[in-house]
């Protein structure tokens, strides 16, 4: 990993491969790099790939005071600058969604052409969901609403790669940082209503395509294609799998989806 430090704080990215397309990988909140273990190698093959560790996220977990998603689009615009990245394409996974739409927004369609998200729930916060987020702010029950949702996360997967991610990796990340991120999640929904809400927003309008795996719903697919035949730029592909990690179940998948979006 090298370190770049921007304003105050500094980060932990990976710099791999090389070409004419530059690929920025963004995790969602409490989780890194290691979640492109596996995607990272193979995209390298074909494509300049970045791979940063959010503000707080780095090895150290050191941070300089609170945050917000805001700050957090602000960090990936003074990295890219840093490197004079002119062109990429970014590709998030989960809540990253929120601040990958920003930056885009942000940087428009002469540098950022197309985007791509990576198990992003499209729907609005439905009451659990939002009931967990609360839950997950207060201090004498963040853990009990963070482990419901790991539970929830590795009920129906055997893979070593996902389970050690969900149990060791972002567990790896404490109270203060779990509270910061459902937080900062729970806005962004009353902010926008929800990602496909988000996504009609984002101006100039682009290619966007979303890869997700879960859930295993009729309904949730309909939602989506029914969304794609109304705003053509938007491009759904769901992957087999049983789990919400794409990139650790199913990386030869995810990347051949990747190339072809790419082309």
């Amino acid at each position: 990993m090298k370190t770049i430090t921007l304003g105050s704080n500094t980060f932990d990215y990976q710099d791999s491969g090389s070409g004419d397309t530059t690929l920025l990988l963004l995790s969602g909140w409490c989780q890194d790099h290691r979640l492109f273990k596996h995607v990272v190698p193979l995209l390298a093959q074909h494509y300049r790939v970045l791979n940063i560790d959010w503000r707080g996220h780095n090895a150290a977990r050191s941070y300089d005071g609170d945050f917000g998603m805001d700050d957090l689009t602000a960090d990936l615009v003074l990295f890219l600058d840093r490197l004079d990245v002119e062109r990429l394409i970014p590709l998030s996974t989960s809540h990253g969604g929120w601040a990958n739409i920003a930056l885009s927004q942000q940087l428009g369609p002469l540098r950022v052409p197309k985007t791509i998200v990576v198990d992003w729930l499209m729907t609005g916060a439905f009451t659990d969901l939002l009931q967990n987020l609360q839950q997950s702010q207060r201090p004498e029950s963040w853990q009990q609403a963070r482990d419901a949702l790991f539970a929830e996360w590795v009920a129906h997967t055997d893979n070593q790669d996902v389970i050690n991610h969900v149990q060791q990796e972002m567990a790896g990340f404490d109270q203060e940082m779990w509270i910061r991120s459902c937080r900062e999640i729970e806005l962004a929904y009353r902010q926008f209503g929800s990602p496909l809400q988000r996504l009609e927003q984002l101006t100039p309008e682009r290619p966007v395509m979303h890869l997700y795996s879960q859930p295993h719903s009729a309904e949730y697919d309909q939602l989506q294609r029914e969304f794609a035949q109304r705003h053509r730029w938007f491009n759904p592909v769901k992957i087999a799998g049983a789990s919400h990690f794409p990139t650790l179940e199913s990386p030869d998948k995810v990347v051949m989806e990747i190339r072809s979006f790419i082309g």
